[in-house]
């Protein structure tokens, strides 16, 4: 079949072969690869076949598969690239969910998938490819036209969910402004084994029209791979020979796009995110998702660490080590993984990736620490603890330490010799007193980099009293939080500066949700069948220090038990609050509940890179570390309420009613319309024990205020504690290597140039508010750049140090 436009038609459907592969999915790994080498050969088969046959595949990690495993299949395939008969689109390193991922989880699912297909088989990838995905987080135009791409196909969230679509083709424009070519599978990525395809391209010739005068029409037999069929091919040949005013093609979307864009049409420009579908995947599995997320902070903060070992200790950099550990996490990124909706036995395998990725991140982080202390001159008297801060901002924060310790005295003093408080806790064993001991105190330590704190055997002299702890209160200089001590909800929680009680009735309540839909909740937006509250409260007061105070509630629902440890701290505004849930129920979901004390309330969520405003209207929503309302509360005055966590994905608010999802308990892998059985035996997910934290920040104005991004970054990637014994060295005591000087402006990597060229510094604006900022990096550079909102850059640092700093893409080449 010729693939080439026929003379005097105006519309085209171009026919795409392609099979969707899912490597996991209701199979674990191993037979996803078999199904992709046999795909993979049918390919190469129908390519002898059939004249003009084309063929559209995408995702990295099957390719360095098969490159392993069957390198003569492998090389087959490298050619039929040079030849323009296999086309390879997408360019990430698997098809992710595109919801969960965080910053450098997108940026690194094209960096190392699209450098992979450029390695190795030389071509540039210009088509963004995220077909099966239920949801597109907003910020993905910016992050696709930063890798090279001006295209995007997807199919999800489809017509009836998103109907406010303007068509199957459109601009989509991310906060930033960046655009890209977006298009929208109609029907299916798929077509079966029978002449349904015949139907299918009847149903897509009915799309045509003046604005859209071509659209693609896929086919091959997915999910499980199988690909374009004999019988596919002949049906598209017998549709083509029949069409009269539309051109049948075979062809693929690289050649579809520049048709397009041959025609010179203008589309619509649609700036939103791409949502709903299947919304119960924002919050199922939570192993998955705290696991990716500890993951992501992980090998980010060792790599920061790692780049300031090597110049400063002579630490060799892991980069094989590290690029290792991203692919493992990139891979579980795959979108039925990520989303909970894969068998239970997937998960196994999930688990052991993400523990591999997670040690190669401790260890790293860890060793790098170490080399560092080791060079840092701490021979002045006093046992030293090095702090180190993986941010590019100045923090002050609460660390925790256990060491061996004998005296019964103790007194901490900061770097510059002064006095500070400390608090003694349990240590993490139960043992005799008088060897291990456990503290904590508020540490202040420099933008990207570390300080030096000493213990010394004396009695303390300082003392604080600004944390005051009652049996149902706590309080500081900025809060005074009350807890119920029947419910052990909050009653009340007053922002001292200006009066203002942040909530309008109960808060932090466990709440219970009916939830009877299958794993991914098809057609289920909101979850708010609300059928009990945990109840049966105690109230217990854990620690009443000069540093915090902690009131322990444990309160229960059927079988299931929830622990939330309150914790205000010392000079800090903000309520920490570590979560432990016991779960045993099932077909049903928990929620924590706060309704803020505002009128007008405007919800807004933390997506990859940035932030979108939502309706307030109940509809369960995906967000990354934190979501916040804010709104009116008399005398003309904003205030609200940012939640960030270090584990959870999902929320919803309803008027001025926020709830976070902590998780949901369906069946592993129920998919409509198959109805489970009364009384059946399943394997239900989320059942046991979890733990997370999340961190209440009342402000006055409008969420920026707040900073709710830094303090997600401060949640989750915290900083690390060493102690170390004295020494010479020729380090300073207090260092920072890294710094931004404006608040909206947070760094999001610091690491080796992929090529060695140097070292690679990545920082976004995080308030949607346009900033001139200053870069310092190692005390002896500096730069000056400006950011327009929510713009993403990425900095080239020259090894030479009289080299001049250059911004690349996001693939590390510089700057057309």
């Amino acid at each position: 079949m010729n693939r080439k436009h026929a003379a005097g038609t105006n519309h085209q459907i171009h026919m795409i072969g392609n099979a969707h592969l899912d490597p996991v999915w209701l199979w674990r790994w191993p037979e996803g690869l078999g199904a992709m080498r046999a795909t993979f050969r049918s390919a190469l088969d129908r390519m002898k076949e059939t004249e003009g046959f084309v063929f559209t595949s995408s995702q990295a990690a099957m390719y360095e598969w098969v490159e392993k495993c069957d390198p003569e299949l492998f090389e087959e395939i490298k050619q039929r690239v040079q030849e323009g008969r296999w086309v390879i689109v997408g360019g990430w390193w698997v098809q992710p969910d595109c919801n969960i991922p965080g910053n450098e989880g997108f940026v690194r699912q094209a960096l190392y998938g699209i450098r992979y297909f450029q390695e190795k088989f030389g071509v540039d990838i210009r088509v963004g490819y995220n077909v099966d995905s239920f949801g597109h987080s907003g910020m993905l135009p910016q992050i696709l036209k930063k890798t090279g791409m001006d295209y995007y196909v997807f199919m999800r969230p489809g017509t009836h969910e998103k109907p406010e679509l303007p068509g199957r083709i459109f601009q989509w424009e991310s906060p930033d402004g960046s655009r890209v070519l977006a298009y929208q599978i109609p029907i299916s990525y798929n077509s079966d084994w029978s002449d349904g395809l015949v139907q299918k391209i009847e149903k897509t010739k009915e799309e045509l029209s003046a604005d859209q005068p071509l659209l693609m029409c896929f086919y091959g037999v997915g999910n499980h791979g199988g690909g374009p069929t004999k019988e596919n091919l002949v049906n598209i040949q017998k549709a083509a020979d029949a069409s009269q005013d539309v051109d049948i093609l075979l062809s693929d979307p690289i050649q579809f796009f520049e048709a397009l864009e041959d025609r010179g049409l203008d589309f619509p420009v649609v700036r939103d995110d791409l949502q709903h579908h299947a919304s119960g995947c924002y919050s199922v599995h939570s192993e998955i998702k705290q696991n990716n997320r500890k993951a992501e902070h992980g090998l980010a903060s060792a790599e920061k660490l790692a780049v300031f070992a090597a110049d400063l200790a002579g630490f060799a950099y892991p980069q094989g080590e590290f690029t290792q550990a991203w692919k493992d996490v990139l891979f579980n990124h795959f979108h039925d993984i990520m989303a909970g909706t894969s068998i239970r036995e997937a998960y196994e395998d999930a688990r052991h990736l993400h523990g591999r990725a997670l040690q190669i991140a401790e260890e790293n982080a860890q060793l790098a620490l170490q080399a560092i202390a080791g060079k840092i001159d701490t021979s002045a008297e006093g046992t030293p603890i090095v702090i180190w801060n993986p941010h590019g901002h100045r923090q002050v924060a609460p660390v925790v330490l256990e060491l061996m310790w004998g005296p019964e005295e103790m007194a901490v003093t900061n770097d510059a010799g002064e006095e500070i408080p400390y608090q003694s806790i349990e240590t993490s064993a139960v043992i005799w007193p008088g060897w291990r001991r456990a503290l904590t105190f508020i540490a202040d330590v420099p933008a990207g980099g570390y300080t030096v704190y000493r213990l010394h055997a004396r009695k303390p002299s300082v003392q604080a009293d600004s944390v005051t702890v009652t049996d149902t209160t706590l309080g500081n200089e900025h809060l005074e939080l009350k807890l119920d001590p029947r419910t052990g909800y909050i009653q009340g929680l007053t922002d001292k500066a200006t009066g203002w009680e942040v909530f309008s009735g109960d808060a932090a309540v466990p709440v219970v949700i009916h939830d009877t839909s299958d794993t991914w909740s098809h057609a289920v937006f909101r979850f708010d069948q609300e059928v009990g509250r945990f109840v049966d409260s105690k109230v217990e007061l854990v620690e009443a220090g000069p540093v915090r105070g902690i009131l322990r509630v444990t309160s229960r629902y059927g079988c299931s038990k929830v622990i939330q440890e309150f914790t205000v701290y010392a000079g800090l505004p903000y309520v920490d609050v570590r979560t432990i849930v016991d779960w045993r129920e099932q077909y049903k979901a928990l929620k924590l509940e706060f309704p803020v004390n505002v009128t007008n309330p405007q919800p807004t969520y933390e997506i990859a890179f940035g932030a979108i405003q939502r309706p307030a209207d109940g509809e369960e929503e995906p967000g990354l570390h934190w979501f916040d309302v804010t709104g009116d509360a008399g005398d003309d005055q904003k205030y609200g309420l940012s939640i960030i966590n270090d584990a959870k994905y999902s929320y919803d608010v309803n008027g001025n009613r926020m709830r976070l999802t902590v998780l949901r308990s369906p069946v592993f892998a129920h998919h409509i319309p198959r109805e489970t059985e009364p009384g059946g035996f399943y394997h239900f997910i989320d059942q046991g024990i979890q733990e997370f934290t999340y961190r209440l920040v009342p402000h006055q104005g409008d969420w920026p205020q707040a900073n709710p991004a830094k303090h997600g970054l401060e949640l989750n990637a915290p900083m690390l504690v060493l102690e170390e014994s004295n020494h010479g060295g020729h380090l300073p005591t207090t260092y920072s290597g890294f710094e931004v000087d404006q608040p909206n402006v947070l760094i999001s990597a610091i690491k080796r140039h992929e090529d060695g060229k140097g070292y690679v510094l990545r920082a976004y604006e995080a308030h949607g508010l346009a900033a001139g900022c200053s870069f310092k990096w190692q005390q002896d550079r500096e730069w000056q750049t400006h950011f327009k909102p929510f713009e993403i850059k990425t900095f080239l640092i020259p090894d030479e140090k009289g080299q001049e700093v250059v911004e690349l893409d996001l693939l590390e080449r510089p700057l057309a």
